[in-house]
């Protein structure tokens, strides 16, 4: 049996946080081909999303797509993200939040001689305090 994976719940439930602590929710994402986001604002692979309810319209959190529209030098775009492209979300005020590894797909497969004998681990979202020096509001 397949199993849902838990980050869109936790994206849902830190965003949730945020706003009832009065507080400015940001997306980390980690741009690519697979992203539809302005591509001037991308620095580094990755571009900081304000995902408040004042920045954006018609905000969607989905288990594989975040979808909104929202502008950019007052040019509305359509924004859509795919869950597993996001780095993270946090607080702007004060950075708490959550981040989240990249899928394992893009990750660098183990040195064989390291996989013989180890067990599998788990990996889950690392609990975060991010920095937020790159934002923009």
């Amino acid at each position: 049996m397949k199993t849902t994976s838990t980050t869109p719940y936790l994206i849902r439930a830190i965003y949730e946080w945020c706003v009832d602590s009065g507080f400015t929710p940001y997306l980390a994402v980690r741009a690519s081909e697979r992203t539809k986001v302005p591509l001037e604002y991308v620095r580094n692979g990755e571009i900081v999303l304000n995902v408040s309810a004042d920045a954006t319209r018609d905000l969607t959190i989905g288990n594989e797509l975040i979808q909104f529209s929202a502008r950019f030098n007052g040019v509305s775009q359509e924004i859509t993200v795919p869950v597993d492209a996001v780095a993270g979300i946090f607080a702007k005020e004060n950075g708490q939040g959550l981040a989240f590894p990249e899928p394992a797909a893009e990750l660098q497969p183990p040195d064989e001689a390291t996989q013989a004998d180890e067990p599998l681990r788990t990996i889950g979202p690392l609990l975060h305090r991010a920095g937020v020096r790159n934002c923009r509001s």
